[in-house]
């Protein structure tokens, strides 16, 4: 039976961060139920912003050659998806927002072009979201996971949940979480599993 293909995208541009932290265990989980884990670390990258140059109207392909195209082929092809982004000014941060205006191009194929996005049709897709915002207000998370779920549902991951974290800024704060930890990494166990 073939393994779990979980893609892991940390989204935060702070390296060891609190999503990196939380993103780490959500893997650990994974690979303890034998899933493959491929990470993608987002601020390693050369992602340009979409150019909105409707060329991938036609293909269903991204003309602008960077790193987005081998991204575009690990996410049509992966079985789970984990997210990790923090909150910056009650979104998802330029990282993570640029590679998700650059899945332009899968919408397209989506709704234009009206072909699969997913390229292992036949599978359980499902996405987790993973994040942690400074402040603790009530409606912190609310804007990015409007974006977060339309992208979920445009690249075919039924959205399966999320690991949302309120009062977590200083870098290393969530080690300080009671919960966290050890949440993230059943998460990451149920992601792979179900």
């Amino acid at each position: 039976m073939p393994r779990t293909r979980v893609l892991a995208i940390a989204g935060s541009p702070r390296r060891d961060g609190n999503t990196d932290l939380l993103l780490k265990e959500v893997v650990r989980g994974a690979e303890s139920e034998g899933a493959e884990v491929k990470a993608i670390l987002l601020r390693d990258l050369c992602i340009a912003p979409c150019r909105h140059c409707d060329s991938c109207l036609k293909t269903g392909r991204c003309v602008v050659e960077d790193d987005m195209q081998w991204i575009h082929a690990e996410l049509r092809s992966a079985d789970r998806l984990a997210l990790a982004s923090p909150i910056f000014f009650m979104g998802l941060t330029a990282q993570t927002k640029a590679m998700i205006d650059r899945c332009q191009a899968l919408w397209v194929l989506k709704y234009v072009l009206k072909l699969p996005v997913a390229t292992n049709q036949g599978k359980k897709r499902k996405g987790l979201f993973i994040s942690v915002g400074g402040t603790r207000g009530r409606k912190l998370f609310e804007p990015a996971l409007a974006t977060v779920k339309i992208f979920f549902k445009t690249s075919e991951f039924k959205y399966a949940g999320d690991l949302l974290y309120r009062g977590i800024d200083e870098k290393g704060a969530i080690l300080k979480h009671l919960t966290a930890l050890n949440e993230a990494f059943d998460a990451g166990q149920k992601l792979a599993r179900d």
